[in-house]
């Protein structure tokens, strides 16, 4: 479960993102209850429009990310993001303790976030095989979502605290602070441990949209994609999701808002590791989980109360978590190097690009018919896209079914292209 922290680069990196990203989730908790209580009056729409424009530039910009990715040195480049990243946190706080913070304030540095973090992920992304080499990315990928979702239960919980206690300026002060830690990492890298790269080749024009042409080819890859971005676009949309049920359907506060965050990233830190485990990641893994979503959706949206809701947080966790983490190993173990940055902008804008459509939609339908009926969207989506992915299955070309008998029970055994 734990080889690829063999390697020492690695080690560092994990411990760095870790810190950086709990500062991260702090920042996006203790805005998301600033937005909610004190800029507006419990408009969910709102919210919806924040999570919009912080991840509204995976969609227009995702082409020019993955070439800056594939093109410029990756340590050097996150230097740079994480460095803007951290100084946001800090403009933030400036503007939160002052007093003169306002709501276009928030969209503004929430725009200006996402134009940095579209650079950001696919370099992030194409970085770790640097770190470890191919033979371990597919154990370092699952590591990285471990390392995610271990920051994601302890930063909303450590900022639904502190903001109850302080206010919402510490915590962004902190979550500033925090990404020096990526900083201090990036810096301390062996370079001599280090994967390079092989040099990339001369492609003219196709450089920019070469992760298109490459798509072109795979259609496993495609299918993927679409199945990702039908659950994440309607049905990824947790701070909503956790903010109105807490607020509005429980009357509860920050620190029980944070609580739930933390609880949905249990689930989620537990799918990580078990993926962690497995060698290969499979397409059907992908499907079933994006089915599983939707289920757990279903039951987390007839929860009657605050306590039995969290529990079935930690299956959309889960759930979610076994999705995504399959799904990004797929695609970078399946994807040549030279191409591999463009092809994760990609994947970075169909898992977070499609939250302008679905975050505010989500929003509206939670203003207007309640909570519970956006929760139902996302059970809705989660199912969609287990319907895609089996259809896919049953009609790809090189799809071989056979039928197989054990005990009792009559068995499907899928087979594409040699890959059970």
């Amino acid at each position: 479960m734990f080889r690829s922290l063999h390697e020492p680069n690695y080690r560092k990196w994990f411990g760095g993102a870790l810190v950086s990203n709990t500062g991260t989730w702090m920042q996006r908790t203790a805005q998301d209850w600033l937005v909610l209580t004190h800029l507006t009056d419990e408009d969910a729409t709102a919210l919806g429009i924040c999570m919009a424009l912080q991840l509204g530039p995976q969609l227009l910009l995702f082409p020019f990310a993955g070439s800056i990715a594939d093109k410029f040195p990756k340590r050097r480049l996150l230097l740079l993001t994480q460095i803007l990243m951290g100084s946001m946190g800090l403009v933030l706080f400036v503007l939160t303790v002052t007093g003169a913070i306002a709501l276009w304030h928030v969209y503004l540095l929430a725009l200006l976030l996402g134009i940095v973090a579209t650079v950001d992920a696919p370099a992030r992304h194409a970085f770790v095989s640097e770190l470890v080499g191919e033979k371990l990315l597919a154990n370092a990928v699952s590591l990285n979502s471990a390392s995610f979702n271990s920051a994601r239960m302890l930063g909303p919980a450590i900022a639904g605290v502190m903001t109850a206690a302080a206010g919402a300026s510490t915590v962004f002060l902190l979550s500033g602070l925090a990404f020096a830690g990526t900083v201090a990492v990036l810096l301390w890298l062996d370079g001599s441990r280090l994967h390079p790269p092989p040099p990339r080749r001369s492609e003219g024009k196709r450089g920019l949209l070469g992760g298109f042409s490459y798509l072109r080819t795979r259609t496993d890859i495609v299918v993927v994609l679409a199945v990702i971005f039908v659950v994440s676009t309607f049905g990824i949309n947790f701070n909503i999701y956790t903010a109105t049920m807490a607020r509005v359907e429980f009357d509860r506060d920050a620190g029980a808002f944070g609580l739930l965050n933390s609880v949905l990233a249990v689930g989620s830190l537990t799918g990580a590791l078990i993926a962690a485990k497995r060698e290969l990641p499979r397409l059907r893994i992908v499907f079933f989980a994006a089915g599983g979503f939707g289920l757990a959706c279903g039951i987390a949206a007839v929860m009657p109360d605050y306590w039995t809701f969290a529990v079935a947080l930690m299956l959309i966790g889960f759930s979610s978590i076994t999705m995504l983490t399959c799904a990004n190993a797929y695609v970078q173990t399946t994807t040549p190097a030279h191409v591999r940055g463009r092809v994760m902008s990609v994947y970075s804008a169909v898992v977070m690009g499609g939250t302008p459509l679905g975050a505010p939609f989500a929003g509206w339908v939670a203003d207007l018919l309640g909570p519970r009926a956006a929760l139902g969207v996302g059970a809705a989506a989660g199912v969609a896209g287990m319907l895609v992915g089996a259809i896919w299955m049953l009609t790809a070309k090189h799809l071989r079914v056979e039928r197989v008998r054990h005990s009792r029970l009559r068995l499907i055994h899928f087979t594409y292209d040699g890959h059970p």
